[in-house]
């Protein structure tokens, strides 16, 4: 993060640290596992738990963002269902319309177009265009897929973690927090217990440990 804030912002600490505060939040919101992982080992998410309360939740989630952004396995997953969802449920219907609208960044190194509607592939590297992002005027930003998680969050470029925890183990499957080597600390913001058993944790980063670079 030093170099990158030194870069944008620099080197100056307190112009970083007043830009800083003015950023726009990235949130990280995925179901995950007890024993912590996100998808079964070939991507299965049978165990997940979806009814009214949690897509209640998930559609006061996306309106509090104006931006998604993705890693390619996300994007792909969420492409495949999302512009083509039929629904009677009227909250999972304004959830379809809030994904379909939204404009939606997708980092990949392979993908050569996108085509979800609202949909851009990032042209820079994941830290660097998700600190010009924070810059921006605008709501929130929504992150999915480990391979942006693994990158933004020894960085401290993660502002709020809503961890979903489905009281099943897995046994394996695919981690949320895949490669990270150091310790982030995080501070509890707040607790949701939902009736079907899911239990929304939400934290934000610790800055006072010392854990995460600074300029």
């Amino acid at each position: 993060l030093a170099p990158l804030a030194t870069l944008f912002l620099q080197g100056n600490r307190i112009s970083f640290c007043r830009f800083w505060s003015s950023m726009r939040n990235v949130v990280l919101s995925m179901q995950v596992s007890l024993d912590g992982f996100i998808a079964r080992p070939n991507g299965e998410l049978d165990w997940h738990l979806v009814d009214g309360e949690v897509n209640e939740y998930a559609k006061d989630l996306l309106n509090s963002f104006d931006t998604l952004v993705f890693g390619r396995v996300t994007y792909e997953l969420m492409a495949s269902y999302w512009p083509t969802a039929i629904t009677n449920d009227p909250v999972e219907a304004r959830i379809a319309e809030r994904l379909n609208t939204l404009p939606k960044v997708v980092f990949s190194r392979t993908l050569k177009k996108v085509e979800w509607r609202n949909s851009s592939l990032a042209q820079g590297g994941i830290a660097e265009e998700i600190l010009k992002m924070k810059g921006q005027q605008g709501k929130d930003i929504g992150i999915g897929g480990t391979s942006i998680v693994s990158v933004l969050a020894p960085l401290g470029l993660i502002d709020e973690y809503r961890i979903l925890v489905v009281p099943v183990v897995l046994g394996s499957g695919k981690p949320l927090f895949k490669g990270i080597k150091n310790s982030i600390n995080l501070k509890l913001r707040k607790t949701k217990t939902f009736g079907s058993g899911l239990v929304l944790l939400d934290y934000q980063p610790d800055k006072r440990s010392g854990t995460h670079a600074s300029a």
